[in-house]
């Protein structure tokens, strides 16, 4: 059974304002275990509607749990009864029926559909349960003895101890047998238990998913995968040069390193390991980096407090993440995205939650207000700036074509179209010239790098 999307826009459920308490009830649970929605009970006959917001409040409270709802609200053919968005837990009718909304339909969840919604809704907990086939030999204790070491520092509490403290071990009628939470952190071979606990970093030479890329699937535990995905990054984000105070160079990546960390980790710390076949995807094109992490928002999560909210779903993980200080367990991790991608005059992150999961896209591109600052600044007369800094025609043409591209870029190849029969050369030389003279300034490196106007280029306006 295919289930709509979490943030599919459905149109009001609508059943008669005759309808039995128990018809409410399950119409009442499916909204709630989707995503919200509207309740519309209507009539062509006049009804009592006192009558009718009783039976639907006695409905909602029936549930298991009991479901607190707004009350119903009038509506121009018969009542509208509003399920909120992001409900924490997951809800039976009086009869033990678990259901959801499919299109126009109301039907009964899986088993397997139930167990992964009582994940999302932290009813259960995958990264608790044991690790199917795995015992303690197949955690790393050299790595549980230097975490261990780091945290109890002169207390008598044992790794072992510490291990069944935080949840990553289990007494099992007297064996310890590690859990996901454990076998994820600290095994030795963590994809041989969690298969789908991997990430796949790519990078792409444009805009789009082409057959030219380079690609690393990361495996290991998660602080290894921090620590790789991390590498792949810095290896290949285009570094940008610019003139600071003082008229000092100062280099940055095309993102803010510690946003695109802060990304990766909380996929890592917050998806549905319990999703098998799909992974966490790190793509990196010349205009934006995205971050897919299997799994919806968890419990009462939703895009609107996704800032304001905190819940986590692995809280384990969470926890020993924290320890090794990758992650606050305050949950601030997306309030300081946002304010690293506004200290470098980035465009705010976007948010998106598909069907299967959970997607960040940070955007290089400056902010409209930066981009037009800076082509306002060359739009003094140009035969001004060409007279005082003895530029060619080429590099005057250089500075034209900058004014009129809305991103306020140029590359080598912009350049040299506009002079087809001038040796590559020449028009190279050409733009160094112009970075000499701290009129431009250049971003990148080798095919990917473009020029921009200098920061300066108002003083010698």
């Amino acid at each position: 059974m295919s289930t709509p999307s979490p943030t599919s826009e459905l149109d009001p459920y609508t059943m008669t304002a005759q309808a039995s308490r128990a018809d409410i009830e399950e119409a009442l649970a499916a909204l709630a275990n989707q995503n919200g929605g509207a309740l519309q009970l209507c009539s062509e006959e006049p009804f009592e509607v006192e009558s009718v917001i009783d039976r639907v409040l006695q409905a909602a409270l029936s549930l298991d749990p009991p479901l607190i709802l707004p009350l119903p609200q009038a509506a121009e053919s018969g009542l509208v009864v509003h399920v909120p968005a992001g409900m924490p837990h997951v809800y039976a009718t009086s009869q033990g029926r678990y259901v959801v909304r499919s299109a126009s339909e109301i039907v009964p969840l899986s088993t397997r559909e139930l167990q992964r919604l009582m994940m999302r809704r932290s009813s259960l907990s995958f990264e608790s349960m044991l690790a199917e086939g795995a015992h303690r030999d197949d955690l790393d204790w050299a790595k549980i003895s230097e975490y261990a070491a780091r945290i109890t520092g002169h207390s008598t509490l044992s790794a072992e101890a510490l291990m069944l403290q935080r949840g990553c071990l289990i007494n099992v009628d007297g064996t310890l047998r590690p859990s996901c939470a454990g076998i994820l952190l600290f095994g030795k071979d963590p994809q041989r238990f969690v298969r789908s606990a991997t990430i796949s970093a790519v990078r792409f030479n444009g805009t789009t998913m082409t057959d030219t890329h380079i690609r690393q699937d990361i495996y290991g535990t998660l602080p290894d995968q921090i620590q790789h995905v991390e590498a792949f990054l810095r290896a290949h984000l285009r570094r940008e040069v610019r003139l600071g105070k003082g008229m000092t160079r100062e280099e940055h990546y095309e993102y803010p390193i510690e946003a695109a960390r802060e990304l990766i980790v909380n996929a890592l710390a917050h998806r549905d390991y319990s999703i098998q076949g799909d992974y966490i995807r790190v793509l990196l094109f010349t205009d934006r980096l995205e971050v897919y992490s299997p799994g919806g928002l968890p419990g009462y999560m939703t895009l609107q407090n996704l800032k304001d909210e905190r819940f986590s779903r692995n809280p384990i993980i969470v926890q020993v993440l924290s320890d090794m200080l990758y992650i606050e367990r305050l949950g601030y991790g997306v309030d300081r995205v946002l304010e690293l991608m506004q200290a470098q005059h980035l465009r705010p992150p976007e948010f998106i939650e598909r069907a299967g999961g959970f997607q960040v896209v940070l955007y290089n591109a400056r902010e409209e207000t930066e981009t037009s600052s800076a082509l306002v600044a060359a739009a003094a007369p140009l035969d001004v700036l060409t007279a005082a800094q003895d530029l060619n025609p080429r590099q005057a043409r250089a500075l034209t074509l900058l004014m009129e591209n809305p991103l306020g870029r140029l590359t080598n190849s912009d350049l040299q179209a506009e002079f087809p029969d001038v040796h590559s050369e020449t028009i190279r030389r050409d733009l160094v010239d112009l970075v000499k003279k701290q009129i431009l300034v250049k971003m990148g490196q080798k095919r990917g790098s473009y020029y921009v106007l200098s920061q300066n280029l108002t003083t010698k306006l």
